[in-house]
């Protein structure tokens, strides 16, 4: 009684127009606290005012207790104790409310889950027999019937809060406010296939781990004395066994140190803003200040908020802001609606505004006396009660669990009582100052259909294709021998130059492997004048891109820029070509990042092909015999000096060694004036001739072995060496390739993937190179498969030039797809100045791209049969494979191949005698 009248004096106080000062001392709520043996904390709150008794458990577990890929089960355990236990199969609220329960359910948030109800005193045997069940007695009744039904109950509870207006909200800021892995990075409701994957195993372990007596508060208030109800307590929970330790996850707020901006539409009636910051963990003392501070932009007509954005300038239906707590974690949100009609920035600019001030000023003394009456008011009217959310019960539980101390509330009551105006507004300038997410929902809009007569039983026919394009091409010849070939194209302000030279990787040839790629990447890193970063930056400064590669024929510096900058830009473009000066610091730097390279390309199941193919296609005397890739060898690459790099540009880097490719909106004569007073001053030389021989390998249907242990696929790469580039039409050749191997629905992918299943892709192409060029087919594909692809490959080569070859179908379907592409492949400057490279690389005419289009759309199914009868040879086929050895050996010994040869990473045969002979000698 005496704790009823004095709860009666402060509301009393809380109804005086005079006196709005709390003190925190002067609350105190009476408890006794026991602890069972088996761990159970018991807290006893005696209020005899009315027969009735509050009984709250808390289980100190919830979402944060969860592991990524098992979200949602907290949540789905809560309703799963409400279904009765081994000796009360009945729901649990049909009994309570059989007993005049009220009050009654169960929560679960991101740290606890908890169980609560009021009942008549003379009930709560009975209430406590069926809590004490639940704790103790009952996994015997987890089954996957009850796991179904209140899984489907969960998943429908998402939905309807996921249907409401705004229902994203929440996962939207989780994610956007927590990284991944951060416990708090899932909501507490879970991931829809999260629940679809949980067990009954799951959810017996989740019990045996987290429900044990030890891990729990029961909180009885009301109308009983606290040694009757210790007795009770002890009675109905003393025997169940203490569960076993639990990890507790510590202060973790994550840093978000920059803001984030998120937008999306939902079906709303008026858009929303909502603005989050990361704040302090619950029952801090900053964290109290934030519900001070919330109270201050949000609480009352009174409020900030309100009074600005709803209030006065009306440009919002609904403002407000609160300090979302959680254990080890917080964040502040504001949000507001937006009024419809109103600009959502005017809204956001408003919103921020009021938050700044705030920090910037900090709140007047009114606002704060008049939050904190509203505070300790709010904490006494929920005083009244015993039970349900802010009742006596619930206020010694939770601060109980979280705090280990029921008393804790006085402490977060001081707090509140001692905050001062300086208080609040370090806080806010401390948290609210740091990076904020904001989230905008917008109205999904209101659509409508229009009728249309499609016929869309089939696809409508496809228009004549209109002739593509290509712009004319001019030439003409600097006085030092340079070749410019110009593609004049109007409309888009960019230049694209490419300064080709005949030398690339064949050159290695005739110095060390790896030169020319090391040398060219060397190229642009210092000049006479300019060292590497300072390049980079008057780069930058005029818009422009300039970089520098090989191909197995060509050495290229290539310029792209804008024209307003281009005499500029040639004039730096200039210096690169004209006067490098090879630092010995960037040497040493990018030799090494090359030795890398060839690690890599080592280690890569496809570039461990390239990098030996060409030595056992070409054989090893040819200038086409070093790795595809024209990285080298690593003992080639260790060996060089910076000399070998000067002596590649010295030897080949010759004006008259060079053609200019130009594409964008410039006259030659403007162009060759630029030219002339940069790149004319470039003096000729002699260059030598790289000598191309006939290939001098013979072999055919060979394997070449490469053991790569582990592998999951095997990459299968086989091919023989076809006609130089222009001995044939070559656009017969493209359409060819298309058929057998280039496109998605070429022979050989819609084989190995679409039927077979053992690729993901798989194709053939004919690599580009000035003389004789592989002609290829590839397929990675699972190991166990190696040897049945092997054979399917063969059968598309061969059939293609025998019994299956290319239909008239297939051509028109080639042709038509080329022709239509065409407009969209010469759409960029870039892009028409990649085909003039080829024509000059080719020494096609020009206007080999003027009558392309023309030239395909004349293509006959009896050209391509023609063409491929020619190039593609299956008797002269070598194979290599990269694969797992002790998995694939075997089964290709049953293949038929002449010779199997196994290969080291850089090519060479690790053992004289073949595989298939070594293999006929065991079984011998």
């Amino acid at each position: 009684m005496k704790r009823f009248l004095f709860l009666m004096a402060c509301l009393f106080i809380i109804g005086s127009s005079q006196a709005q000062t709390f003190k925190a001392d002067d609350i105190n709520i009476d408890y006794e606290k026991f602890v069972l043996p088996n761990g159970l904390t018991l807290l006893v709150h005696e209020d005899h005012k009315a027969p009735i008794v509050a009984v709250n458990v808390w289980y100190h577990v919830g979402s944060k207790n969860e592991k990524p890929g098992k979200s949602g089960f907290a949540h789905l355990f809560e309703h799963l104790m409400f279904n009765g236990s081994e000796n009360f199969k009945d729901d649990y609220f049909q009994a309570i409310e059989r007993i005049g329960g009220t009050d009654v359910n169960g929560t679960t948030n991101t740290d606890r889950t908890n169980y609560f109800q009021n009942v008549p005193v003379a009930a709560l045997d009975q209430v406590l027999f069926l809590e004490s069940d639940r704790m103790g007695h009952f996994k015997g009744v987890i089954s996957q019937e009850l796991l179904d039904e209140q899984r489907g109950v969960v998943q429908n509870e998402k939905r309807q809060g996921e249907n409401q207006p705004y229902g994203q909200q929440w996962n939207y800021l989780t994610k956007a406010m927590y990284p991944k892995g951060h416990p708090y990075s899932w909501t507490v409701i879970g991931e829809m296939e999260d629940l679809n994957a949980a067990t009954v195993e799951d959810v017996k372990e989740w019990f045996e781990s987290y429900y044990g007596p030890n891990n729990a508060v029961v909180a009885i208030a009301g109308d009983i004395t606290p040694e009757e109800a210790h007795k009770k307590v002890l009675k109905y929970f003393g025997d169940i066994p203490a569960g076993p330790t639990i990890e507790r996850q510590e202060r973790n707020i994550p840093e978000h140190p920059t803001d984030t901006y998120q937008v999306y539409e939902d079906r709303v009636p008026e858009a929303r803003v909502v603005y989050t910051w990361n704040s302090p963990e619950f029952g801090s003392k900053e964290d109290l200040h934030f519900d001070l501070i919330s109270a201050i932009l949000s609480s009352g007509k009174n409020s900030r908020l309100y009074k600005n954005l709803v209030y006065e300038n009306q440009i919002a239906s609904s403002a407000g802001a609160y300090q979302a707590s959680s254990e080890i974690a917080s964040r502040f949100i504001a949000q507001a609606n937006v009024k419809p009609g109103v600009d959502i920035e005017k809204v956001e600019t408003e919103m921020l505004s009021e938050i700044n001030k705030f920090i910037a000023e900090g709140p007047t003394e009114a606002e704060l006396k008049r939050v904190k009456a509203e505070y300790f008011a709010d904490f006494i009217k929920g005083m009244e009660r015993i039970g349900g959310f802010g009742g006596i019960s619930d206020i010694l539980a939770s601060n109980e669990t979280y705090h280990g101390d029921a008393d804790y509330y006085k402490k977060k009551l001081q707090f509140v009582e001692n905050a001062t105006v300086e208080d609040l507004q370090a806080t806010a300038k401390k948290w609210l100052t740091k990076g904020k997410h904001t989230l905008i929902a917008k109205p999904f809009p209101e659509y409508s259909i229009t009728e249309t007569s499609v016929d869309r039983s089939s696809l409508p026919p496809v228009a004549e294709a209109k002739p593509s394009k290509f712009p004319d091409v001019q030439r003409s010849t600097l006085k030092n021998g340079m070749e410019i070939v110009l593609a004049k194209r109007e409309g888009v302000p960019t230049i694209v130059m490419d300064l080709m030279f005949d030398a690339g990787y064949k050159t290695d040839y005739m110095a060390s492997p790896g030169t020319a790629s090391l040398a060219m990447n060397l190229l642009d890193e210092g000049t006479e004048n300019l060292n590497s970063l300072e390049i980079s930056e008057k780069l930058q400064l005029l818009g422009a891109d300039l970089y520098t590669s090989s191909d197995m024929d060509v050495s290229t510096v290539s310029l792209r820029t804008l024209k307003p900058s281009l005499e500029a830009s040639i004039e730096l473009f200039s210096d690169v070509v004209l006067n490098p000066s090879f630092p010995q610091k960037e040497f040493d730097r990018l030799k090494t990042d090359q030795l890398n390279d060839i690690k890599r390309e080592k280690s890569q199941p496809i570039t461990m092909a390239l990098r030996v193919m060409n030595k056992y296609l070409y054989g090893e005397d040819h200038p086409y015999s070093t790795p595809q890739t024209g990285s080298g060898y690593e003992e080639t690459v260790e060996n060089l000096k910076r000399e070998d790099v000067v002596k590649f540009y010295n030897t080949w880097l010759k004006p008259n060694n060079a053609t200019l490719v130009v594409t964008g909106d410039i006259e030659m004569d403007q162009l060759k004036q630029y030219l002339e007073k940069s790149l004319g001053k470039w003096k000729k030389g002699d260059v030598p001739q790289v000598t191309f021989t006939k290939p001098k390998t013979d072999t055919k249907n060979t394997l070449y072995l490469m053991d790569r242990p582990e592998s999951q696929q095997s990459v299968i790469i086989a091919g023989h060496l076809t006609d130089k580039y222009g001995e044939n039409p070559e656009y017969a050749v493209e359409q060819m390739v298309n058929i057998l191997g280039g496109e998605f629905t070429s022979r050989i992918n819609m084989n190995l993937r679409e039927d077979k299943h053992w690729a993901y892709g798989a194709g053939g192409f004919v690599l580009g190179t000035k003389e004789e060029r592989p002609f290829l087919v590839y397929a990675p594909v699972q190991t166990d498969k190696s040897a049945e692809s092997v054979t399917e490959l063969r059968k598309e080569i061969a059939e293609f030039v025998t019994t299956r070859p290319a239909t008239a179908e297939e051509v028109e379907k080639v042709k038509t797809n080329q022709v239509l592409a065409l407009p969209g492949q010469w759409e960029t400057n870039a892009a028409v100045n990649a085909s003039l490279r080829n024509m000059v690389k080719y020494d096609l005419p020009d206007d080999y791209y003027k009558t392309y289009d023309s030239e395909i759309r004349n293509l006959s199914a009896e050209d391509i049969q023609k063409v491929s009868k020619k190039m593609v040879s299956p008797e002269k086929v070598n194979w290599f494979i990269i694969g797992d050895r002790a998995k694939i050996a075997s089964k290709m010994d049953e293949l038929d191949f002449d010779e199997i040869v196994e290969i080291d990473v850089d090519g060479n045969p690790i053992k004289p005698k073949t595989i298939k002979k070594e293999k006929d000698k065991v079984d011998q």
